[in-house]
This record gives C-alpha cells, sequence and structure tokens, in this order.
C-alpha cells in the first residue's frame, strides 16, 4: 500500500495547560494533499511557541517532536498565517456547515504567552506580508473585489471610498458596510488589502516556481477589521464582519491552494486582545540557523516579495541576452568557417598540400 502523505501535526499530548485561554488557532490542511491528523476532536491547549514550532515544521524546517517519523519527509512547505485581532470564539461558534473553518483542526491558545518567533533559516525560504494597506486603492478596486465575492459596491459622491459595500452571506442575507463610516472603511480597506495582497502572492508564486530551486514560502499578516467593528459597534456587527471575512478567506485560500497545486496549510489565530492591532502574536525572528533578528521589510536571506520580483527578472534577462548572444555567435561562427579561403595561408589547412 502506497505510503499516506500525512504529517502529523499532533497537537501536544504532553502541554501545559496552565492559565485562560486568550484566543485559538485554525488550522486547515488542503483538499488534495492531507497534512495534518487531529488528535482528538477537542481543542487542545497550546502555546504560542508550540505554535510557531508548527508553522516552522510545515515550512520544512526544524521539526519539532511532535512529527511522526513517516510524516517529517512530507511537508507542503508553503504556510498561510493569518492573526484576527479582537476576535473571540464567540464569532465563530455559530458558523453554518461547509464553513472555511468547518474542518480545520482546533486548538486553544494559553494566556501566559504574548508573542512568539517563527524560527527561519538564513536562506531557502520567501516571506510576503499579507496585510498592507495601500494607499493609491481606488473605488474601481473596492467594485472589484465586490464583484470577485459576488457583492455589489456603489462608489459615493464625495470622496474616493466612501460609498456602499454590499457582501451577501451563504444564508442568503446581504451585509453592509457604509465606508463614509470610519470603522467600516477600515475593516472594508483591510478586507480589499488582503484581497489584492493574495493575488500578488499568487502571481509571485508562480515566478518562484520557476526557478532552479522554489524556496518555501511563508505568508503572514494581521487583520485589525473585526476589534475596528467590535469597538466601534460591539459584537453583533463584529460577528458579521467575521463572517464575511471567513466567506472571503475561503475563496483566497481556494486561490492558494490552486497556484500551489494543494501544497499549502492555512493556521488562522484569532486573538481576543483589544485594541492591539500592530501587536503581533507571531514573528519572524531570529533562530539557531542564523544570528541576527529578522524583519519583515528587508533581511538578508528572507527577501521580500518587490526583491525576488526583481531578482527573478533581472535572471531572466540575462538568460535570456546570453542566449541570443550566443546564438549570433554560433551562426557568425559557422558562417564564416563555411565560406573561409582554402589558402596556403589558412591556418585549418597549414598541413594540407593544395598544388
Amino acid at each position: 500500500m502506497q505510503a499516506l502523505y500525512i504529517f502529523a501535526v499532533s497537537l501536544f499530548l504532553t502541554f501545559n495547560s496552565r492559565g485562560e485561554a486568550s484566543g485559538s488557532v485554525f488550522f486547515i490542511d488542503g483538499s488534495n494533499n492531507q497534512y495534518l491528523r487531529p488528535p482528538s476532536e477537542q481543542a487542545l491547549p497550546m502555546s504560542l511557541s508550540e505554535v510557531s514550532a508548527e508553522v516552522s515544521a510545515l515550512l520544512g524546517f526544524a521539526p519539532p517532536s511532535t512529527l511522526t517519523p513517516d510524516g517529517s519527509s512530507k511537508r507542503p512547505r508553503s504556510a498561510f498565517v493569518l492573526e484576527i485581532a479582537g476576535a473571540d470564539d464567540a464569532l465563530v461558534e455559530t458558523l453554518p456547515s461547509h464553513s472555511f473553518l468547518d474542518n480545520a483542526i482546533r486548538g486553544s491558545i494559553n494566556s501566559n504567552s504574548d508573542k512568539a518567533d517563527i524560527e527561519l533559516p538564513e536562506s531557502g525560504v520567501a516571506v510576503m506580508s499579507v496585510n498592507e494597506p495601500s494607499s493609491d486603492v481606488t473605488d474601481k478596486d473596492m467594485k472589484e473585489f465586490a464583484s470577485w465575492l459576488g457583492g455589489s459596491y456603489v462608489a459615493g459622491s464625495s470622496e474616493p471610498l466612501t460609498g456602499l459595500l454590499s457582501i451577501p452571506l451563504s444564508g442568503g442575507a446581504n451585509v453592509e458596510f457604509h465606508l463614509e463610516k470610519e470603522a467600516e472603511k477600515k475593516y472594508a480597506s483591510n478586507l480589499l488589502a488582503l484581497y489584492k495582497s493574495i493575488k500578488g502572492v499568487v502571481t509571485l508564486h508562480e515566478d518562484l516556481s520557476n526557478g532552479i530551486e522554489r524556496p518555501a514560502e511563508l505568508m503572514v499578516g494581521r487583520f485589525g477589521g473585526i476589534d475596528a467593528l467590535a469597538q466601534e459597534y460591539g459584537q453583533g456587527m463584529a460577528k458579521q464582519g467575521m463572517d464575511v471575512l471567513l466567506a472571503t478567506l475561503s475563496k483566497l485560500f481556494d486561490l492558494l491552494e490552486t497556484s500551489h497545486k494543494g501544497q499549502i496549510v492555512g493556521v488562522i489565530i484569532l486573538d481576543e486582545r483589544v485594541n492591539q492591532e500592530s501587536a503581533n502574536l507571531l514573528s519572524v525572528g531570529s533562530s539557531s540557523y542564523g544570528s541576527s533578528a529578522r524583519s519583515m521589510a528587508e533581511v538578508e536571506g528572507v527577501p521580500s516579495a518587490a526583491i525576488i520580483a526583481q531578482v527573478i527578472l533581472v535572471r531572466l534577462t540575462l538568460a535570456w541576452l546570453t542566449g541570443i548572444i550566443l546564438l549570433i555567435a554560433t551562426i557568425l561562427g559557422v558562417y564564416f568557417l563555411m565560406y573561409m579561403p582554402l589558402t596556403k595561408d589558412t591556418l585549418l589547412y597549414s598541413n594540407v598540400k593544395l598544388d
């Protein structure tokens, strides 16, 4: 029987379960490739350091002791990690069937952990941020996103991004966001930034796949839109925002699965802390592989998406130029060789008598 490609993330059979849970973590497996196997149906307590260790292992680096010998050799080498700020378990308790988190492996995060580093080597991995809002987005971008999600966007009459965004849910109801209101605009802008970032990641992955050695890929971000809705309107509006976010994540993860041919695992973290939009729980930090701390913007050995794209463009340009020059040189060499006059001074025939 052919061995099943299972990477056993046995979610910690020997944890320390001290303290109250401050959030939840969901591991979403690929639909075609099974990399995760839950040890039980219950949400088990985890520390952030254990979550970060699992992410490193998914990328193919420093597997923790929880991996089985069979599972350690097969890893997706791609992970999509998203923290949702200001989100608690109540926002995902009554999800509809076939939800994005329906078949996910669930763990609860201990409150005695406030942050942890994802340990990565100095090379062989590309780290990409997927939630950096852009200042040049337009009503056209928002309309494109709404249409992609099956909704609509009606631009406002005064300034850009002040219109009405309407998104349908699976139950048939529509959720409307009035972008002239600050909290709703912030939520919608975060959603649009996530959409545009994932589309860019898909394009970049195609370029990386054409390289000689494909690096591991870590897509990481933090979504602050739910916290903005909860602070302004309470849990009711935050629940609607979570439903729309999960619907968006479901379609975006389908894009990632298609582009990565199923070789990817999603990690969604609910961070219950409020007013902590930029306080990441997980960050790319130093490791035993290297001596310096890492930055998402620019790290030697862990380049940004823009730097990777520039390197690929330069390499492709050099390869084409080299090929063209060699082809021209070959044609000229053959031409001059074929039409070289056979005289006594011809070096190729210096030992041949022509008389």
